[in-house]
């Protein structure tokens, strides 16, 4: 072989093996024919949605969704077209029937040719909690911050609720998702830190002493039971444990990615704020290697 020859060969080398490597590549399979975008559909709930995140998308005003939400943002860093179905205090159960009258259930926006899902939800199933949050904020109000006063009352009623409900609803419904999407990639998030895992900040997020370790667990034992139930039917779970850490919602602003009760930039509390929704946007999009 000529020299001029081996360099020809070895150019078309190095222009081929990059496409097939990419082929090769985690989240190419299922990304519809060449040329055409990805039919990425997003599920979920508030933190989803990000509710309280303006502007509102008005095509659904009711689920207080944002055009700012992080399935908005993966969407344009990846150039998928979306459809976003998030609706704020959705339910498992708000997959398969209306959430509103208006809205349909989450699941009829998927089909057979769907390549991506995404979804945050478990957290409003048996009002586990949010109730908990909400539960919580009251008896740190009625001992201004000091205590354990929502262990003292509820001990493990809230985790004992999401290992023996919320766990198997979040099973059911990823694995109603599949049915409907069977070609799809399907991505469940966890939830970013609320609160840090001792400590307080009281009354910005008004949670006694003692029970903010008391949330931090239940959280836990939240992102867990997702964890297991992704890894139960065979979806991605995109862990945001270590990436929150630190961007909790006692932090400033400009650091924290959930917003306070006191002192918050939204008018949904608790919530995540646009740069939450952006990082957990930037997980998804590194996790799933997208």
């Amino acid at each position: 072989m000529t020299s001029t020859r081996r360099v020809l060969v070895a150019l078309a080398t190095l222009l081929v093996l990059p496409a097939l490597v990419l082929g090769l590549l985690p989240g190419a399979a299922g990304a519809g024919t060449p040329g055409e975008r990805l039919k990425y559909v997003a599920l979920g709930d508030s933190y989803s949605a990000a509710s309280g995140v303006l502007p509102v998308d008005l095509t659904s005003p009711a689920c207080l969704r944002s055009t700012r939400n992080y399935p908005n943002v993966v969407a344009r860093t990846i150039g998928a077209r979306l459809t976003d179905v998030t609706c704020g205090a959705a339910e498992t159960r708000h997959f398969s029937e209306p959430q509103y009258p208006g809205v349909a259930p989450q699941l009829d926006a998927l089909d057979a040719r769907t390549d991506l899902v995404t979804m945050t939800i478990g957290g409003n199933d048996s009002s586990v909690f949010i109730g908990a949050i909400a539960a919580c904020g009251a008896a740190g109000l009625t001992t201004l911050g000091t205590g354990s006063p929502c262990r003292d009352t509820y001990g493990t009623s809230f985790e004992d609720t999401v290992r023996t409900t919320t766990y198997p609803a979040l099973v059911s419904a990823l694995q109603a998702v599949q049915a409907k999407a069977p070609h799809a990639r399907v991505a469940i998030l966890g939830y970013p830190w609320i609160t840090p895992a001792s400590g307080s900040c009281y009354p910005q997020l008004p949670v006694a002493r003692g029970d903010v370790a008391y949330l931090h667990s239940l959280q836990t034992t939240l992102n867990d039971a997702v964890r297991r139930a992704a890894a139960a039917t065979g979806a991605t779970y995109v862990d945001l444990d270590q990436a929150s850490t630190g961007h909790d919602a006692c932090q400033a602003i400009g650091t924290r990615w959930v917003e306070p009760v006191v002192g918050t930039t939204n008018p949904v509390v608790v919530h995540p704020n646009a740069l939450g929704e952006r990082e957990m946007a930037a997980e998804a999009i590194r996790q799933l290697g997208l």
